[in-house]
């Protein structure tokens, strides 16, 4: 497993608790370093982790706000913990974090999902996080596009594509 997916999945662990725990801002850190003692004691990129769990914190209201326009058929409080806290990483990383690029952020959403959530997580992930990229985050990351010519143009159309089916 590599050290950023190792991150994901303990900010994932963290971000689960606190929110099944009722969101309590002064129980974050504990929480954080509980899953690092827990489960990855000799992990060294705390850096990584701390910085998806501020990242969705600090922009909650508006990663909700994306989660429940683009689950139309889910009221937010009725999507798992487990997929909740899943999309509120990914729609960071795709929306928020410039130097994640769009395809590993969706790519590590779902693998998470498929890890962590039921039978259906993965597809479901898929098709939030494949609709949000196509509508708002192809537009937002398009500096990422320009400056790797790996991930630009058509590389990345047919990758969203291909994730949202």
């Amino acid at each position: 497993m590599s050290n950023r997916h190792l991150a994901r999945t303990i900010a994932m662990q963290t971000l689960f608790s606190w929110d099944f725990n009722g969101k309590q801002a002064q129980n974050l850190n504990k929480l954080i370093e509980l899953n690092f003692r827990q489960f990855a004691p000799k992990f060294n990129d705390h850096g990584f982790v701390k910085s998806i769990i501020n990242g969705v914190t600090d922009n909650l209201a508006e990663i909700d706000r994306y989660i429940s326009r683009y689950a139309t058929e889910w009221p937010l409080d009725q999507i798992t913990i487990v997929d909740r806290n899943v999309l509120r990483i990914g729609v960071y990383e795709l929306v928020f974090n410039k130097d994640i690029p769009a395809k590993v952020a969706i790519n590590e959403a779902i693998e998470i999902a498929k890890t962590f959530g039921g039978e259906s997580s993965g597809k479901f992930v898929n098709g939030v996080l494949g609709a949000i990229y196509k509508d708002v985050a192809g537009s937002i990351k398009k500096t990422e596009q320009s400056a790797s010519p790996s991930l630009g143009g058509p590389a990345v159309e047919a990758a969203a594509d291909n994730l949202s089916q």
